[in-house]
């Protein structure tokens, strides 16, 4: 008969997401994942099978939040510029947690088709909802006509990353929000 579980596995998952963060796949071991999920081996190969399984569910919990997280951000404010406004500055804002979309992409750029499926559904949910946003904001008449709303989405992604990064080397507060900042006055 199988034993009742005697841990919360969405806390436990979460957990591990936080190592995963910091330390990346390579560099997180296995009991530096039990110490921190606090559950033993077994538990954790029982439960979410190996490492590599962990990471890939780490990711996809991840990834579904940090996409609501950016959906919650761009629907902010009376205007759609609002909303962009507020997803840029709630990545300069949480830009000193470590990422582990891009920390994913840093260690293995599109060599692994599980974590690539992954991270392109999020991609695409969020670039669909950032576009909408900017088509919102055209109308609005807050952001240039002459721009391409799929492209400047794109774009929005592709700064989203470059603060994390950012952050991750180092950078302070302003010089985020300074990207942030230049991010928008690129729509204009």
């Amino acid at each position: 008969m199988a034993r009742h579980k005697e841990f919360d596995m969405d806390s436990a998952l979460d957990a591990a997401i936080g190592v995963f963060r910091v330390h990346g796949f390579e560099g997180t071991s296995t009991e530096m994942l039990v110490k921190s999920m606090r559950i033993g081996r077994q538990s954790l190969y029982d439960t979410f099978g190996d490492k590599w399984q962990l990471y890939q569910s780490a990711l996809q919990r991840y990834s579904a939040a940090e996409t609501m997280e950016h959906a919650t951000a761009l629907s902010r404010g009376p205007r759609a510029i609002d909303g962009l406004q507020a997803m840029l500055d709630r990545v300069a804002a949480t830009g000193m947690d470590a990422c582990l979309g891009v920390s994913a992409i840093c260690e293995f750029g599109r060599s692994k088709p599980e974590l690539v499926r992954i991270q392109d559904a999020a991609a695409r949910a969020l670039q669909t909802r950032i576009s909408a946003r900017v088509q919102q904001a055209q109308a609005e008449g807050s952001v240039s006509g002459d721009i391409d709303p799929i492209e400047a989405a794109e774009f929005l992604v592709a700064n989203i990353a470059a603060i994390r990064v950012a952050a991750r080397g180092g950078a302070d507060r302003p010089a985020l929000d300074s990207l942030a900042r230049h991010a928008m006055r690129a729509l204009r």
